[in-house]
């Protein structure tokens, strides 16, 4: 009996493997560089500003460039040290889920997150405001969502704005928050800075590698 169940647990590990794809030449899983990472790919899901599973997402498996997750990987050690852990929520990006983003965004009747994700903005300007683009750095492979976790008990650090929320407290700048929230932000800054990372100032939670190795190719294999 013993025997067969170490059959089966092996039979399935061989499948789950299968299902990976050949990933293009400069990329990895983060995973294999990083094991104790913690991911929820929140656009393989139905939280997000959309509230369905967005198109090219078909596993949570996170996907970077090769120099992406060994920055990262210094980031998650670093922050190993104070008991903390990094969740990514977003990382490579296909083409078709930005696709995606722009088809739902010229939906005007499709609003069932606004109250959740974009209460102070109206879908109509998403666009001109800047949070939905027809490109994203995403899709070139070294762009990464994330936030700082407790490694005990897997619950995020308070960053005083959900993530993928539009609006001006989710800016970096943005300073009507508590003492504890500021030092949250100011500490994933300064550790992903310290480490080769720059960030977008409208998003506390996005960062783009320095040097990034496709900075001008946007990608489109599917996440799995």
């Amino acid at each position: 009996m013993k025997n067969k169940v170490i059959l089966f647990l092996v039979v399935l590990a061989s499948l789950a493997f299968t299902q990976k794809q050949t990933l293009p030449e400069g990329f990895v899983y983060g995973k294999l560089v990083i094991p104790n990472i913690d991911v929820e790919l929140r656009y393989y899901s139905s939280n997000n500003f959309v509230g369905d599973t967005i198109t090219g997402y078909h596993a949570n498996i996170l996907i970077v460039t090769e120099p992406t997750a060994k920055a990262l990987k210094k980031v998650q050690d670093e922050l190993a040290n104070q008991n903390l852990c990094l969740r990514v929520y977003d990382a490579y990006r296909p083409q078709r889920a930005v696709d995606h983003f722009i088809r739902w965004a010229k939906d005007f009747k499709a609003i069932e997150m606004k109250p959740i994700f974009y209460p102070g903005v109206k879908k109509k300007h998403l666009f001109r405001d800047g949070y939905i683009a027809s490109q994203s750095g995403h899709s070139r492979g070294s762009t990464i969502d994330l936030t700082i976790i407790d490694a005990n008990t897997l619950e995020p650090l308070d960053m005083g704005s959900p993530y993928d929320f539009f609006g001006e407290a989710s800016w970096v700048a943005y300073q009507d928050l508590t003492e504890i929230q500021k030092k949250n932000r100011q500490l994933l800054q300064q550790v992903m800075q310290k480490h080769g990372f720059r960030n977008y100032p409208q998003e506390w939670w996005h960062f783009t590698l320095r040097g990034e190795p496709f900075p001008d190719t946007y990608f489109d294999f599917v996440v799995k």
